[in-house]
């Protein structure tokens, strides 16, 4: 790719990381004129190239739901390809022409239409004949260019993708899936394949392209390598090659078997390609497979072993999956230990049996899997009791495929994202509880309440023993979760969780009632729809929230946990009671705009996002700005402050912030 398109990239992310940072989290990484200028920059440099990549701060693609996907046939069949796992039979393949070897990537094959410039269309490889257009979808994958510098139709093909570390992502917040999906292939599949492209655009597909099909007129002086070179001129990013000969072929594949150990890119093998366009071409193809190129499948290495134990793993949608725990083995340069089985349907298919002799392997040299069952014992016991909670289990059969369930709707493992919001950072701060942690520690009946998790400390072995744990890691959680004892009651009411109750709504109730809590639980609906800001639906959740007996005996215990500081209330506590503000542009007597709201919030006011006729001050350093802030607030005549013209209206200054956090 190009120094420019590279720049592009590297600009385009910048100014991305940077807008996330001001309008996600209140945060700048950057002066608003350093971000003009990286702005100005990029729009002079897609002029200059006739490039506009994916993802471009210069053009927003619009979200957009279809009923369904339409089918269309493609214009040349799309064949498989002739498949070895030997590598002599590479080198005979090559024979005394260069070949390009690139890997051999497992998604999704799309196809690319270009017109004057344009991305006209997208469309799946479906069942090679018939595919169906997703060109909607396509708009929002991360890395391809909207618009190019070729006027003429390009057709590409090339491979939709989602790297190991989004799917590992992605699973961990798929809250409301039926199932996790396996492996990275199937969730590309999916997302891709989606009807409304806002999914497609928060799953991170990514293209990589491996073959240009049409682009009449250019000069390719005969060779493929050269073709990769044109394309990604254009701004495409194209799947790693090297081209080599026949005596080069050995070292070469060796080179991409040790890359795939640590590749975020999921593949499942090397693609080998005649480098001389014509000569491939006339080879022709068969019925079945095109030869002028040839895949080649790793050897999956394997091992014997014997299994210990199954672990049945609880999730937040009620799927109880089995995980294999076996003897480790050490396989494609790691020691494994356990391969999830996914599912009853392939338990009962290996006749797997405690004791039993099993082969394992890791699919495409990365996901530890069951090979074979040597033994059969079939001896499992599915267990009728969730291991998270104790509810009882059921069997499912869904598509004939059989997968154990808990029933109890309050199942612990259900509640992951509330156990999540519990250690968050505006919540309890605990650091070390991810999600994934989380998981692990609920499944294995660790925790069951938020009480629960102060008393991690009895199962320190188990703990310290957990695959990604050691005793460094235990120390850290364990301390952080010591530091979290001590707390305010806004952290506490905003932690638990309650429906339509944030940050700033959890400040409002504790300000209302004096940060005492018992008055808070106590309070009627009706109490609480009189507050200026809730209104009836937030009282109701409020409310609803503190009778139900099984939450009012979780919030005992965890109080009992807590030593939960109450502010000191300064005379200038209500100073901003009932004044609305918008804070905007960079600040410097507060780290960021997140500590100047939180002054406000603890004196009485509030802060929003937007402009508005409630909105009684915008606080912006540059008073004298065009920004669209600054006119909304002209325009309706609302006072435009510098923060030393808001610490005047303040008057106690920021040395008496009475923060409530």
């Amino acid at each position: 790719m190009s120094q420019q398109t590279e720049r592009m990239k590297e600009l385009s992310g910048r100014l991305r990381e940077a807008s996330r940072a001001y309008y996600q989290n209140d945060t700048e990484i950057m002066s608003n004129r350093e971000y003009d200028a990286l702005y100005d920059e990029l729009v002079a440099l897609e002029k200059e190239t006739g490039i506009v990549l994916a993802g471009s701060p210069t053009v927003t693609v619009g979200y957009e739901s279809l009923e369904q996907l339409p089918k269309e046939r493609h214009e040349e069949p799309m064949l498989s390809l002739d498949k070895t796992k030997e590598v002599t039979e590479l080198v005979s393949f090559a024979g005394d022409h260069d070949i390009l070897l690139s890997w051999k990537m497992d998604g999704l094959t799309v196809v690319l239409t270009y017109q004057g410039g344009e991305l006209a269309k997208a469309v799946t490889r479906g069942n090679g004949e018939v595919g169906e257009v997703i060109t909607n979808n396509a708009r929002v994958f991360q890395n391809i260019p909207l618009r190019i510098s070729y006027p003429g139709e390009l057709i590409l093909r090339g491979e939709a993708i989602i790297t190991y570390s989004e799917f590992e992502r992605i699973n961990e917040e798929l809250g409301d899936a039926d199932v996790r999906y396996k492996n990275p292939r199937n969730l590309c599949s999916g997302s891709v394949r989606q009807l409304n492209n806002e999914i497609t655009a928060n799953r991170h597909v990514r293209f990589y392209a491996f073959a240009l099909v049409r682009a009449d007129g250019v000069d390719f002086g005969n060779l493929r390598s050269r073709q990769f070179e044109w394309l990604r001129e254009q701004g495409f990013e194209t799947v790693e090659y090297y081209c080599v000969d026949a005596k080069q072929i050995p070292e070469t594949v060796a080179a991409f078997e040790e890359k795939i150990q640590h590749y975020d890119i999921p593949s499942d093998g090397l693609v080998a390609t005649y480098n001389d366009i014509a000569y491939g071409r006339s080879l022709g193809r068969t019925a079945k497979f095109p030869r002028d190129s040839i895949a080649f499948k790793w050897q999956d290495e394997t091992r014997e072993t014997t299994l210990r134990e199954i672990e049945w793993s609880p999730s937040r949608t009620g799927l109880i999956n089995p995980v294999a725990i076996f003897e480790p083995v050490e396989l494609e340069g790691t020691t494994v230990s356990r391969a999830s089985v996914h599912n009853l349907s392939i338990l009962r298919g290996l006749k797997l049996g405690i004791g039993d002799t099993i082969t394992v392997y890791k699919a495409n040299m990365i996901i530890p899997q069951i090979a074979e069952n040597l033994t059969g014992s079939d001896n499992v016991p599915v267990p009728d009791a969730c291991p998270a909670c104790g509810g009882a289990t059921e069997i499912r059969r869904i598509n004939d495929v059989e997968t154990l369930y808990c029933t109890n709707e309050r199942c612990s493992a259900k509640r992951i994202k509330a156990f999540a919001l519990f250690v968050s950072r505006d919540a309890m701060n605990m650091e070390g509880l991810s999600e994934a942690t989380l998981e692990k520690l609920i499944a294995r009946g660790y925790i069951h309440t938020f009480a629960d998790i102060f008393h991690l400390n009895h199962f320190r072995k188990e703990i310290v023993g957990m695959e990604g744990f050691g005793e460094k890691s235990y120390t850290n959680l364990t301390e952080s979760i010591e530091r979290a004892r001590t707390t305010t009651l806004p952290r506490v009411v905003y932690a638990l969780g309650i429906p339509n109750i944030g940050v700033a709504n959890a400040k409002l109730l504790c300000r209302f009632f004096d940060y005492d809590l018992n008055r808070l639980r106590q309070a009627s609906e009706e109490e609480l729809a009189s507050i200026e800001g809730l209104g009836e639906v937030i009282a109701g959740s409020v409310a609803g929230y503190f009778a139900d007996e099984a939450n009012a005996a979780a919030v005992d215990a965890l109080i009992a946990e807590l030593d939960i500081e109450k502010p000191q209330r300064g005379e200038n506590a209500e100073l901003f009671a009932g004044k609305t503000f918008v804070i905007t542009g960079s600040v410097e007597h507060f780290a960021n705009r997140s500590e100047l709201k939180a002054f406000i919030e603890d004196r009485g006011g509030k802060v929003t996002g937007s402009v508005t006729k409630k909105t009684d001050y915008l606080i912006n350093n540059d008073t004298a700005s065009n920004s669209s802030k600054n006119k909304k607030a002209r325009e309706l005549q609302i006072p435009v402050l510098s923060e030393e013209e808001f610490l005047a209206l303040a008057s106690d200054g920021k040395g008496e912030d009475d923060n409530a956090d």
